[in-house]
């Protein structure tokens, strides 16, 4: 899963930094999440409980559904880029904290 939008732009400043470094970069956690996971961490922010129930994938979209992903780290990490990163956890929790809970999100 991503990173959240904290860990993104940190990125791009650091990239805008060091020319010498080009390419495309992923960013991310580097481990795998489900989307099981995420919906567990936006519950955990907002403070609710959160029931998941499983249905079977729509045959109409199973060839073409990427039921794996994960963010490769190792050009990004190679290029320098040595900052860590939040946890989906973390930056769920940021982002709903943050932004979509507070009373004002501009100040």
């Amino acid at each position: 899963m991503a990173s959240n939008v904290k860990d993104c732009t940190g990125a791009m400043l650091w990239l805008a930094g060091k020319p010498e470094v080009s390419g495309l970069f992923n960013l991310g956690t580097g481990q795998a999440r489900s989307f099981a996971d995420l919906i567990r961490a936006i519950g955990k922010a907002l403070g609710v409980a959160v029931s998941i129930e499983f249905i079977d994938m729509p045959e109409s979209i199973r060839p073409n559904y990427q039921y794996f992903t994960q963010a490769e780290m190792s050009k990004l990490r190679s290029a320098g880029f040595d900052r860590p990163l939040h946890s989906l956890e973390e930056g769920v929790a940021d982002y709903v904290r943050q932004y979509l809970t507070a009373v004002d999100i501009y100040r």
